[in-house]
């Protein structure tokens, strides 16, 4: 049994023969969070870490801010294994709280700003968090009215802290002190949650260790040739797995090199921070990459810096990624992964060819894919398959799930993505769609069963069904099919229940249908496939 099994309960450990094959291969080092950041402040003390807003952190400062947070987090009793749910948006402190929590051992659970009630509060009770960490406001949203809500209905939540106005809660900014010697984890002990974007109900928790994840952020910053000089734009959600670590914001701290913080990926807060910093690569998902294209026909700022735009999230139509260099001036990278483990990227030196047409191979020689039939069994090569995956930074069961991952894994460790894909001769992977009943709404994933659960509470919800419809700008948005009792009630009344109930609004559903009966499959199951094809009448939109 290994540590990270007998130190946190409900973490399925990697077995120890993979392990130590890892190990022995040089993918996982003995590094952790904490050690990585003090020895980049020794290699690059004096260069930008970085950049939020009018503010700049060094490789020195961020590391002893690090440090008094750490100290302050220690003081108000967190203590190594404790789970704290992050929510904040892509500012400099969520990284300071981050590696704060790295460094005692605290084990960030990673919220989106997006999230409401509803996921907050199942995030706190279902990890027993000791803690909760917000915003005062972001977006026109008060999280502090969250925090009262949630902080009543969790016995474990013994703290909230905010970053600005704390209001009758604990400031951030209050918590820095006079640093103190702390005991380092293990680098084989867990270091954080992530929030699956899987099919059923409500998000699974995925536990990254130390070693793992660092091994795939190390990778990803030599897949995409990292330095020194590297600006990376962080402007999707700081807490996606994406611009987190593919190679992201811990890709680029890893390389030395300097991560701008985005408040809004619009082109028109994006573009102005992409001149001024001199930007060399950013993340985005489709539908943004589509807004930048078309902004940069009118653009009045410099973009010439960019020299890479990732685009992961979802899949990228051939026809929008051939449009990317001509557009931007820039390489494309297809990135396609889960926060679950297997990345692939295109490589920057790919012909433009195997750039616009497949999302990348895998990072690692390790990395096992199996492409399979609904019997089990390897298709050719060509033939489109479910994804199954395993490797050394693939998790081997989520966080207190052991129904769930008798489902989702198999006997001997592969994880099934619920992705239907197609692998090409020279072992590139084709995303041709999926298989779980999942919606992504523009690299939002939304589980239909999740939904529906909701609809049912209704009081004129007899049965509901959640499918998705395509969508040119978002890839698929989604469309609740409802069986009322009796006279169906105003959409609008449905979506606002929704809303009421905390769901957070990339969950709420873009289209409500009434329906007197569902189609059926063979086996009397609902047939989600004739719903979609069904999809043709006028919308009664939220």
């Amino acid at each position: 049994m290994s540590a990270t099994d007998a130190r946190l309960p409900g973490c399925p450990p990697w077995p120890e023969d993979f392990a130590e094959r890892y190990r022995r291969a040089g993918y996982w080092r003995g590094e952790t969070f904490g050690r990585m950041l003090r020895e980049r402040a020794g290699l690059h003390g004096d260069r930008v870490a970085l950049v939020s807003g009018e503010d700049r952190r060094t490789y020195r400062e961020l590391d002893a801010r690090v440090d008094r947070l750490a100290s302050g987090f220690k003081a108000l009793g967190i203590q190594a294994q404790d789970r704290v749910v992050v929510q904040l948006p892509n500012v400099a402190a969520f990284h300071e709280v981050c590696f704060a929590l790295f460094r005692l051992g605290a084990l960030p659970v990673f919220a989106l700003p997006a999230h409401r009630g509803a996921e907050i509060g199942y995030f706190c009770e279902f990890t027993e968090a000791v803690a909760y960490v917000i915003a005062d406001r972001h977006g026109g949203f008060d999280y502090r009215t969250l925090a009262a809500n949630v902080k009543t209905a969790v016995p474990s939540l013994q703290h909230v802290i905010v970053v600005g106005d704390a209001g009758p809660y604990t400031s951030l900014e209050s918590l820095y002190r006079t640093p103190e010697p702390l005991e380092e984890p293990r680098p084989d002990d867990v270091a954080f949650f992530q929030l699956s974007g899987g099919s059923t109900g409500v998000p699974k928790l995925i536990p990254r260790t130390h070693d793992d994840y660092l091994y795939s952020v190390r990778a990803s910053a030599e897949i995409c040739q990292l330095d020194t000089s590297s600006v990376y734009l962080c402007a999707l959600p700081a807490a996606h797995n994406f611009p987190m670590s593919s190679p992201g914001v811990f890709g680029t701290l890893y390389a030395g090199g300097t991560a701008v913080l985005s408040l809004h990926p619009s082109p028109d807060v994006a573009f102005p921070l992409i001149e001024r910093e001199k930007v060399t690569i950013t993340a985005l998902v489709p539908p943004l990459a589509m807004v930048w294209m078309d902004a940069a026909k009118a653009r009045r700022h410099d973009l010439s810096s960019l020299k890479v735009l990732q685009v992961g999230g979802a899949k990228l139509s051939a026809e929008a990624a051939a449009r990317v260099k001509p557009a931007l001036g820039c390489t494309l990278q297809q990135v396609f992964g889960m926060a679950e483990g297997l990345v692939n990227y295109t490589r920057l030196d790919d012909s433009e060819e195997r750039i616009i047409h497949t999302q990348g191979r895998p990072i690692c020689a390790d990395d096992e894919v199996r492409i399979v039939d609904e019997e089990g069994q390897d298709v050719p090569v060509g033939e489109t398959g479910q994804l199954f995956t395993r490797g050394p930074y693939t998790i081997r069961g989520y966080y207190k799930a052991e129904t769930h991952n008798a489902r989702a894994f198999t006997p001997d460790g592969f994880y099934g993505t619920g992705d239907l894909v197609r692998r090409t001769a020279d072992g590139y992977l084709v995303v041709e769609g999926r298989a779980k009943d999942q919606i992504n709404r523009g690299g939002d994933k939304v589980a239909a069963e999740e939904i529906e659960n909701h609809l049912l509470a209704h009081p004129m919800v007899h049965d509901a069904a959640v499918v998705s419809m395509p969508d040119a700008f978002l890839g698929e948005r989604t469309c609740a099919f409802v069986i009322p009792r009796g006279t169906p009630p105003p959409a609008t009344s449905l979506t606002s229940f929704l809303r009421e109930r905390g769901l957070a609004a990339f969950k709420i559903p873009d289209r409500v249908e009434f329906v007197d009966t569902f189609p059926k499959t063979g086996v009397g199951k609902v047939s989600k496939k004739a719903l979609r094809e069904a999809l043709v009448r006028p919308a009664a939109t939220r």
